[in-house]
């Protein structure tokens, strides 16, 4: 196997013993050494056999791209495709070719693969004992490997180390010392790291010969390793996936998409980062945070949660218990599921579903019921974990959603709005406050606490544990459950996901994002009475069967038309809308964002910023959606305004 390496990659001690016992004028000869040919012609003659090579690292770069017979004709042509190397590619490019390609033993081709077989690092830091062995392996990679024979692997070593303290590379003491290093005895385990994260970047660009990413290395690997000890209190058939992800530049620091890659029992070659499941009661912020947005609700709006029927829809809670009148925090924060689906009615299921697929995250249907529908906010809908840690990382964000990123070559988008950062300060407030699983210890009972804002979810018949949380700095998603979709019977998100949430925190450095301060738009109150009236009880109005709901519509302006609008002040004047039918509330959103009208009423008005096409579309309680796009344009002046 071979592994790319450039002279930067690799120790500057190796480099220089490299060059001093291969090819001492390696930086001004034009490909062949006419010195060494010279002095090797004369051993020959002398002794009868060849005692020194004449062979230079632009010959042996040569060879090792064009393998061929080792007779004299096989080095004159190695000659002369040396001097072509050495025409074409500048000296650190010959040089890469031989890092890259030089055999040290079994399969091991090029410096990296070597320096992590036989000292279980990269090359970048060797020691001169370490170096040594590296330099004079290609010699004879099969007769000098260290794990076959180890005395000749130390003697060819210790001839180099000797040879580097003749010329001065090093000092007789260090080569004392070198040479009382042991020499490896066995090949450590090649890297095998994100190999989910690897394939699926692999299958993008497959041509690509080296590949980028931003994961952190030590992260991987101890993740990993925590995912497989976890298995151990898991069902023989459950997996466990994770991600990380830094907040300011969605820049993906961990990806395991299954505890075992190799375990066919755990189907763990099956990414489950991008597997569409069940987000259980993970998608209640979004819709709390909607409800922020659209002032039907403030943290300290008392809501019900007791059974409550809506249209032939009854959902019950988690553990068939109602807490009676609460908060909307506590509703939250114990993920009660009465409150979020009466939030969810006057929302909208299917505003909610159009302004997750506007910002680039769809939710995935039952083709035999595509319709957004309540039972939504309670998992009702498909979701991957990769989608989630975008969501929540946007929240963490000020309600701004961008794609993540996996490699350098992945730019950076700019952020979707989502939520206001209004509404996101809320989430945050509220999901730090939320209970942290049995076996982890409170925030503030530690002497410097790290506060996460975290959700947690449970998919119908304990399918699948989902924990997401985040701080200033990152946001972690971890799901668990079996990839076959059978149910895991008293494994749930705050017993089973939660408590692997919090470790990975403890594994990342401090935030040095300060928390966000509240927006002038956040309203913070002692008590509820310094809510205005209309926040301080969130009154639920039962759902209705779309069938009997009046058609929804759009009366004005009429579709595929061309609406000329009057000069004001330099701005185009508002552009009245208004619905026909439906059931209100009404949420009206222009070329995908939301209008703040008043949702009680059937009309609206929207400031233009410009001439051109505009999609307006009303949604309403129902599910129902009308749309109609139009042409803006720039009409008269009107008398009084100043010239644009």
């Amino acid at each position: 196997m071979a592994v790319a390496a450039r002279p930067e990659d690799v120790d500057p001690l190796y480099l220089t013993m490299l060059a001093a016992y291969e090819d001492q004028r390696f930086t001004t000869h034009s490909g062949v050494d006419p010195l060494a040919v010279a002095r090797a012609l004369g051993q020959w003659l002398r002794h009868g056999q060849v005692v020194s090579g004449a062979s230079t690292l632009t010959m042996q770069a040569a060879r090792l791209l064009e393998p061929h017979r080792r007779d004299l004709s096989g080095k004159l042509g190695e000659m002369l495709r040396a001097l072509q190397l050495e025409r074409r590619y500048p000296k650190d490019d010959i040089l890469s070719f031989y890092l890259t390609l030089a055999p040290y033993g079994g399969n091991l081709e090029g410096i990296r693969a070597a320096a992590l077989a036989w000292f279980g690092k990269e090359p970048i830091r060797l020691t001169a004992a370490e170096a040594a062995l590296l330099v004079v392996l290609p010699q004879a990679p099969s007769r000098l490997r260290p794990d076959r024979y180890p005395e000749r692997a130390r003697a060819a070593r210790d001839k180099v180390l000797a040879r580097m303290g003749q010329v001065g590379v090093l000092t007789p003491r260090q080569v004392e010392e070198a040479r009382e290093e042991p020499v490896p005895r066995r090949r450590h385990a090649l890297p095998f790291l994100a190999p989910h994260l690897a394939e699926r970047l692999h299958a993008a660009q497959p041509d690509a010969p080296l590949l980028s990413t931003f994961i952190d290395r030590d992260l991987q690997q101890t993740l990993e390793t925590l995912a497989g000890q976890q298995q151990s209190v898991l069902e023989a058939t459950s997996s466990i996936a994770m991600l990380v992800v830094a907040n300011r530049d969605r820049r993906v620091l961990a990806y395991v998409g299954a505890s075992d890659f190799f375990d066919p029992r755990r189907a763990g070659q099956i990414d489950m980062t991008r597997a569409v499941r069940s987000p259980g009661s993970t998608l209640k912020p979004l819709v709390y945070g909607l409800g922020f947005d659209d002032l039907l609700i403030h943290p300290e709006t008392l809501i019900e949660d007791v059974p409550t029927r809506f249209g032939d829809y009854s959902p019950g809670n988690f553990r068939n218990t109602y807490a009676g009148q609460l908060s909307v925090r506590e509703a939250l924060q114990q993920s009660q599921n009465i409150p979020a689906v009466a939030v969810l009615e006057q929302v909208g299921p299917a505003r909610v579903a159009t302004r997750l697929r506007e910002v680039g995250l769809p939710l995935h249907w039952n083709t035999a019921n595509p319709r957004p529908g309540l039972p939504l906010v309670l998992g009702g809908v498909g979701m991957t974990l990769e989608e989630l840690a975008t969501l929540y990382a946007g929240i963490a964000s000020g309600g701004q959603i961008a794609p993540l990123r996996y490699s350098p070559a992945d730019p950076i988008e700019p952020g979707r709005d989502l939520l206001t950062a209004t509404a996101c300060w809320y989430l945050n407030d509220i999901l730090r406050g939320s209970p942290v699983p049995q076996n982890v210890a409170p925030p503030a009972s530690a002497a410097r606490p790290r506060f996460i804002a975290h959700k947690t979810g449970t998919s119908y018949g304990f399918r699948d544990a989902w924990a997401l949380g985040f701080d200033a700095d990152y946001t972690v998603g971890v799901w668990v459950g079996r990839p076959d979709g059978s149910p895991s019977p008293g494994h749930y998100g705050r017993n089973t996901a939660a408590p692997l949430l919090f470790r990975v925190f403890d594994l990342l450095p401090e935030p040095t994002t300060p928390p966000a301060p509240p927006s002038a738009n956040v309203l913070r109150v002692v008590g509820r009475e310094q809510l205005p009236e209309r926040l301080r009880y969130f009154r639920t109005c039962p759902a209705l069967e779309t069938a009997s709901a009046p058609p929804l519509g759009i009366s004005f302006p009429v579709a595929g038309t061309t609406v000329e609008l009057s000069v004001r002040d330099g701005r185009l004047t508002e552009l009245p809308l208004a619905a026909t039918g439906g059931v209100r509330p009404l949420r009206w959103l222009v070329n995908g964002r939301p209008l703040p009208a008043n949702p009680w009423r059937r009309d609206a008005f929207w400031p233009p910023d410009g001439e051109g096409l505009a999609r307006i579309t009303v949604l309403d309680q129902a599910g129902q959606a009308a749309s109609a796009e139009v042409w803006i344009s720039r009409g008269a002046r009107e008398p009084g305004s100043l010239s644009p």
